[in-house]
């Protein structure tokens, strides 16, 4: 299949009836799933739920957080809440070390860098202290030394 032709994973696509066959649910439960914000899936202009092929993932995690580790719903509320989260800091983390790689010199090699929550990169001289943003907090990285 061509990169043309692969499906957006987020795309909304399949209607209730097909997310529930491929979630091995009923679509009453992807119902309550959504009133309780488990997973909440797009609406078309018709109000009708459209599933992605990451909401059909979502669920079976749904599913097999509560079938198997027997955890409760509000419990597995939290743990996806605490996954997105993680997730989006992994993203953030890896945005500002990119922009830490594209401005880094040979030079700037041995320096440390501060970066903001914004995701602004600014090096600084060793042993210098950056001013605290009062917009979220500051996170300092060093680069690893090259031999």
């Amino acid at each position: 299949m061509s990169p043309a032709h692969e499906l957006d994973e987020h795309a909304p696509v399949f209607v209730i009836s097909v997310a529930a066959e491929l979630s091995g649910m009923h679509p009453q439960t992807l119902r309550q799933y959504d009133r309780l914000g488990l997973v909440t899936p797009r609406r078309t202009s018709g109000r009708g739920r459209r599933y992605s092929a990451h909401d059909v993932r979502r669920l079976r995690q749904v599913q097999q957080l509560s079938q198997e580790e027997g955890i409760n719903l509000a419990g597995i509320k939290r743990i996806l809440e605490l996954e997105d989260q993680v997730r989006a800091m992994h993203e953030q983390l890896a945005s500002v070390q990119r922009a830490v790689q594209e401005r880094m010199t040979p030079e700037s090699a041995r320096r440390v860098f501060a970066a903001g929550s914004d995701g602004q990169v600014t090096p600084l001289r060793r042993g210098q202290r950056p001013a605290r943003p009062e917009s979220g907090a500051l996170v300092l990285w060093r680069p690893e030394r090259r031999s």
